[in-house]
This record gives structure tokens, C-alpha cells and sequence, in this order.
């Protein structure tokens, strides 16, 4: 039976004996270690991200966007036809199963004022379901109540950053301010969510009536018209077969005739997300792949070095030989040194690859996120590197006539 513990105290020995060229051994494993942590924890960071974000546009989303206008032979952008009404995503929401909410949006930038404070930012015509769909809450205040929609009134919903630029300490709530020089009243104040993955503020938005932004502050070509209708549909598989319902109802409410080409533009955003983390994933694994190419140029550095002890300690190997122990013993003994020196490699590439994962996210704009498994992974795989590597020095010195090898000088 092996003795474990006695062939490890061999293999501690031995590489404190060589203690520079045990470093420069496990350097390839070092390095290999700390590159492929950091690339996992940056790609991990991104699919993070992505996820987040996500969550906060809304889940199980569908946005239809007015067409694309044709002017003289030039075609114009998505949006640069204005096609839809705020009644088209009502009849969606009352006509088609699938579709749980849709919620419509106007949208401009406008210079706001309170007292002697101004800030330039997004106005959002809209009404309660867009909140709802973003599953966004209010820090304090409320929301529109069906009678400031009806009614069209003056009242607004702060975002956070809006809140710091005009009121700092002073509470909004109640407050007026004026945008385009009309009067608003707030009356609520959002959670503040920090920024998109996109590194678009997202706190820094006032919120309208969709009614008021349609009446009283954005110009409208003609009535009841929106920028785009948010919709969410009942779970994700439906965001992909309610779209050929959508459609056919739009053309008919369009009045839109067999050889005319849609006046709208239908995008599943939840598609686009899932596309942008699925290539997320494989750039993870493209990295970590390319990242432990150094742990396999670190394992046959390990190679060349304990073939060089191997012809060092020929004298030992025929010693032991003679005295009893046996081939397994052998390779054991030199396999726990390759494996020694893999693992103490990897702890040493663990701490270094943390520090690169604080320095990623601290001097670049990249999200690097660490978790339990990118860890145990590349230690574990410098283990097996270790084990691999090491198995045919040990088995070349297994092999060795014990006459020669007390022979050998």
C-alpha cells in the first residue's frame, strides 16, 4: 500500500530543496490560473449584465415601433412614419390572449425648472402599465390614477437623479416644476435603479401622463399618436407566437390592403437578449479556453523539469530501489511532486487572478464577476495539468535497472 503522507513529505522536500526553479516551474501555472479566472469573471460580468438588464426593460418584452417612411424614392428609419396610436396597444391588450399588457410611450427631451434650478432630460409620456411592466416601484408618492390620464393633468413622476438635480435634500412630493414652461405637480418618486447595461441612467426621467404628453407638451401628428407600444406578453414562448397575431390585427386596424408592406415594425426583445447572452456564454468559454493554453504550456514546463530531476536523482531512484520499494512507489513519489507543485500554482494563481478580477473592474468599464465555480475550475484543472504532465517523468523513473542506477554519477 502507498504511504501518502511519507511520499508527500518527499515531494515538500524535494521542491524546498530547489526552491527558485520550483517557482519558475509552477510560473506557467501561475499565470495560466490567474488568466483564466479573470477572463471567466469577465465574461461571467457580461452574462450578469445582460441579465440585469433585462430585468429592468421588462420580461417577456415586445416593442412595435412605428414603420419607415418613403419620401421621393428615400427611405427614412424605423419610426420615421407615424403610424401608431395609443388605441392599437389597448386592442392588442384586449384582443390577443398572449399579450398580458401594453403600454404606450411618448418620448422627447426637455429642459425641466424648479426655483432656480434646471436640468435637461427625458420626458416619457406613459401611463401605470409601463411601470408595471418594469416592475418598477416608488421610493414615496404615487402613481397616475385613471383620472389624471382621462383628464390629461399637469402631473409628473420623478426619476432619483432628477430628484438630486433640481430638489437636492427638499422633498419633491407636491412640489411644482416646468417643463416647456407648463406647470407640473409631482407626485412620486421612483426606486432608484443606477444605470443599464447599455450605461444609460436610468433614474434620470420624468414620467407624464401619456394623455398630457400628447395634449399639452409634445407636438403630434395627428391624434392619439405614440412613439412605440411597449407589450408584455404571458411567458417567454409567446413573445415568439403572438407576432403574426399582432400583426394581423395592425394591418386591419391600419387598413393596410394585401399589396401594402407593414407601417410598423414588430422586435422581440426578449430574442434579441437571449441571442446577446447565448454569445455571451460562448465568448466566455472562447476565453477560458484561450486563457488555459498557459496552464498547458505551464504543465509541460513541469515536464521538462521533473525529467531534469529524474536524471538528477538517478543515485536516490536505485537507493529506494534497492531497499525495497517498488515501481508504483516510484512514480508516486515524483507524480506527487508534479502534482505538489500544480497545486501550490494554483492558489498562488488564485490570489493573483482575484486581484486582476479588482483591478479589471476598478481601471476598465468591463463588469468582472466572481464566482465559487471559476474558481475551483482552473484549480482543479492545474491539478489535472499537474497529474498529466507529471506521470511520464514518473514513469521513465520507475522504469530505471536499479545496478545502473546506483552506477550513475
Amino acid at each position: 500500500m502507498v504511504d501518502i503522507k511519507t511520499i508527500f513529505s518527499i515531494a515538500i522536500r524535494a521542491i524546498r530543496a530547489n526552491k527558485m526553479r520550483s517557482i519558475l516551474t509552477s510560473l506557467g501555472i501561475i499565470i495560466g490560473v490567474a488568466a483564466v479566472i479573470v477572463m471567466l469573471a469577465v465574461g461571467n460580468g457580461a452574462q450578469i449584465s445582460i441579465q440585469n438588464e433585462m430585468k429592468t426593460m421588462g420580461a417577456n418584452l415586445i416593442i412595435v415601433r412605428s414603420g419607415v417612411a418613403t419620401s421621393s424614392g428615400a427611405r427614412g428609419g424605423h419610426g420615421s412614419q407615424p403610424t401608431m396610436k395609443a388605441g392599437d396597444g389597448d386592442a392588442i391588450q384586449a384582443k390577443i390572449d398572449k399579450i398580458k399588457l401594453a403600454a404606450p410611450i411618448l418620448e422627447e427631451t426637455a429642459q425641466i425648472v424648479y426655483g432656480n434650478a434646471n436640468w435637461s432630460t427625458g420626458i416619457t409620456g406613459t401611463d401605470n402599465r409601463m411601470f408595471e411592466i418594469k416592475e418598477w416601484d416608488l421610493a414615496y408618492g404615487r402613481f397616475f390614477n385613471e383620472a389624471d390620464v382621462k383628464n390629461a393633468a399637469k402631473m409628473a413622476i420623478l426619476g432619483q437623479t432628477v430628484v438630486n438635480e433640481l430638489f437636492g435634500d427638499v422633498d419633491p412630493i407636491d412640489k411644482t416644476i416646468r417643463i416647456k414652461g407648463i406647470p407640473f405637480k409631482v407626485i412620486g418618486v421612483l426606486k432608484a435603479r443606477g444605470q443599464s447595461g447599455m450605461g444609460q441612467d436610468q433614474d434620470d426621467s420624468v414620467y407624464i401622463p401619456i394623455t398630457t404628453a400628447q395634449k399639452k407638451v409634445m407636438g403630434i401628428s395627428f391624434p392619439d399618436q405614440v412613439r412605440f407600444i411597449m407589450l408584455q406578453a404571458v411567458d417567454s414562448e409567446s413573445t415568439y407566437t403572438s407576432q403574426e397575431d399582432i400583426k394581423a390585427l395592425l394591418r386591419q386596424r391600419h387598413n393596410l390592403g394585401q399589396d401594402k408592406e407593414d407601417d410598423f415594425v414588430i422586435m422581440n426583445l426578449t430574442q434579441m437578449m437571449e441571442m446577446m447572452e447565448s454569445s455571451t456564454k460562448v465568448m466566455t468559454i472562447l476565453l477560458g479556453s484561450i486563457a488555459s493554453i498557459s496552464l498547458l504550456v505551464g504543465g509541460i514546463g513541469i515536464m521538462n523539469i521533473m525529467l531534469v530531476s529524474v536524471t538528477e536523482r538517478t543515485r536516490e531512484i536505485g537507493i529506494r530501489m534497492a531497499i525495497g520499494a517498488k515501481m508504483w512507489d516510484i512514480r508516486w513519489q515524483f507524480l506527487m511532486e508534479a502534482l505538489v507543485l500544480s497545486l501550490i500554482g494554483g492558489l498562488v494563481g488564485i490570489f493573483f487572478g482575484l486581484i486582476g478580477v479588482k483591478l479589471v473592474s476598478v481601471f476598465s468599464s468591463l463588469t468582472a464577476v466572481v464566482s465559487l465555480p471559476y474558481i475551483l475550475l482552473p484549480f482543479s484543472f492545474a491539478g489535472f495539468v499537474g497529474l498529466f504532465f507529471g506521470f511520464y517523468p514518473a514513469y521513465k523513473a520507475s522504469l530505471l535497472n536499479p545496478i545502473n542506477a546506483l552506477r550513475y554519477e
